[in-house]
């Protein structure tokens, strides 16, 4: 979603290498073009000017580390402001409070809503051990609650029975009398959304709001509405006084604005983000990690805890002795591949390793995908044996394998040629360690 907006900054810093020392000169000029990248990704204006002042009266009144690169000095404060923008640091949803914690989540038609109550729900069922109870009180748009129950079905969360002729109050005093006897811990109401704010829709949320006594309101906002969705939260903060934001869509190509302005109109922090449209694709919102893939930083963290919730540790123990002992198969590798693709896109992936993030778009290429399918296919067309030793695949497997996979010989011979560098590069990391492997990568270790 930021890859305008990281492109932009980085062409800003790059023009002030060579500089020998910050001059005020050479700050205004470059935050000129801070200013147009952030108005490019639709930040709202208040917010960028606060931004550019800030970052302008730290980089002018600061004495300079001469360790430090012009650009290198700006960038620490371009960071700091980016993250400030979108929260400082992540916060939780505050759950220590009498159960059932009751959660209304409301926004505008279209942004998302249903869908990340779900998602909301199974992240407190999954990450916090939670049983929640849904329940929707949007009688006016057809299916909404239909959507809901097929949602809940597939989350395996239990939804309120109701139905489009009965009043959103009963409806949340119903979830709050059946929480009670299901023995749920938490109530997660989804409300009704309109194409745009207006008195009525606002009367019924407040009117809803006094019934429940909800511990917290979340809004759903649009990413891809841009500066807009800080607009309308506002709207709905002034009348609810929203605890906290999940933010939908940052898988897609939006300009980024509402990141960086919902929290600064509103003051709610961003609680939540939801990566795609699978129930699963729902994270904590961490500032500080997206400030560093906007830089181009990467994000090594979300990287090792997307592999840590994906990948078997008694199976990495084994994979790691395979690599050391050199005993790495071609089975191996295939298990390697569909783990891979369970962790998410690898343009996403990649881009959250620092100094890839250049390559990261070629790694969704349709030109990639097919490679990829070249590969699984060459491999579903090995023998057993075969795949637990690549050494026995001679001239006349190679034509029987690229003649099953739909390849020619030569596709067979160089993805032979890939798997043993693969094997050779592994047992290296293994024995040196990964760390200091990935230290030397960047230029960093000796």
């Amino acid at each position: 979603m930021f890859d305008t907006l990281s492109n932009r900054l980085e062409g800003v810093f790059k023009k002030l290498k060579g500089h020998g020392r910050i001059t005020e000169r050479n700050i205004e000029d470059a935050l000129r073009e801070v200013r147009l990248a952030l108005l490019e990704a639709d930040v709202n204006i208040k917010v960028v000017r606060d931004f550019i002042e800030h970052v302008k009266s730290k980089a002018l009144g600061a004495e300079v580390l001469r360790s430090l690169t012009p650009e290198q000095h700006l960038i620490k404060f371009v960071a700091t402001e980016l993250q400030n923008a979108m929260g400082g640091s992540a916060r939780e949803l505050d759950l220590k409070v009498k159960p059932p914690v009751k959660i209304m989540v409301v926004g505008l038609q279209g942004s998302g809503k249903t869908t990340s109550i779900a998602k909301l729900a199974l992240w407190l069922k999954s990450e916090r051990k939670r049983h929640p109870l849904l329940a929707s009180t949007d009688v006016y748009r057809p299916a909404a609650m239909e959507q809901l129950r097929v949602l809940g079905a597939q989350a395996h969360i239990p939804v309120l029975d109701s139905n489009e002729n009965q009043n959103p109050i009963e409806i949340a005093s119903r979830a709050m009398a059946r929480a009670e006897t299901g023995g749920h811990d938490a109530i997660l109401i989804d409300t009704a959304g309109r194409l745009q704010i207006d008195e009525e829709l606002m009367d019924e949320l407040a009117r809803l709001k006094a019934a429940l006594n909800p511990h917290h309101i979340i809004f759903v906002a649009d990413a891809m509405t841009g500066q807009e969705a800080a607009n309308v939260a506002a709207g709905f903060h002034e009348r609810l006084n929203i605890s906290g934001v999940i933010l939908t869509k940052l898988d897609s190509d939006a300009r980024g604005g509402a990141a960086l302005s919902v929290r600064t109109i509103t003051g709610a922090p961003i609680l939540f983000a939801a990566t795609g449209e699978k129930l699963d694709a729902f994270e904590i919102f961490y500032p500080d990690r997206l400030t560093s893939r906007i830089l181009g930083m990467g994000d090594v963290l979300t990287l090792i805890e997307k592999a840590q919730q994906n990948y078997d540790q008694t199976k990495a123990k084994e994979l790691e002795r395979k690599f050391k002992k050199n005993e790495f198969t071609i089975t191996d590798f295939a298990e390697q591949i569909k783990a891979i693709k369970k962790m998410g896109s690898l343009g996403d992936l990649m881009g959250m390793i620092p100094g890839l993030k250049k390559i990261a778009g070629a790694a969704d290429s349709d030109e990639a995908k097919r490679e990829l399918e070249r590969i699984q296919a060459i491999i579903d067309s090995m023998t057993f044996q075969e795949r637990g030793n690549h050494l026995i695949i001679n001239g006349r497997r190679r034509a029987r394998i690229a003649g099953g996979s739909g390849t020619s010989v030569q596709d067979v011979n160089r993805f032979l040629k890939q798997f043993e560098q693969t094997r050779k590069m592994m047992k290296k990391i293994t024995r040196m360690g990964a760390g200091k492997m990935m230290m030397r990568g960047l230029g960093l270790g000796s």
